[in-house]
């Protein structure tokens, strides 16, 4: 099982920490399996530094794809954005 860390922004960062947010959207640049353990470190992006706060996470679910994996049209997704739904 593999450690991995990521730097996160303030209000992601409390949405996690406060157990609201129980997903992280990331660009698909590391490998990643259920089972790793997914270190978040908050960065204010204002002050350019890390606050010092770190949050563990165990990775339970991973889904990569590409835009043109797909549902929509790749021009509908540029033109509306995404969305992910977080669901208890």
């Amino acid at each position: 099982m593999a450690i991995i860390k990521k730097k996160t922004w303030p209000e992601q960062f409390e949405a996690i920490m406060s157990g609201k947010k129980k997903f992280d959207l990331r660009l698909n640049e590391f490998e990643a399996k259920e089972g790793d353990t997914l270190v978040l470190e908050e960065y204010n992006p204002d002050s350019g530094q890390y606050t010092g706060r770190k949050l563990e996470k165990k990775i339970s679910y991973v889904f990569k794809f590409t835009t043109s994996q797909l549902w929509w049209p790749e021009e509908e997704v540029k033109a509306k954005g995404l969305q992910i739904l977080s669901l208890e």
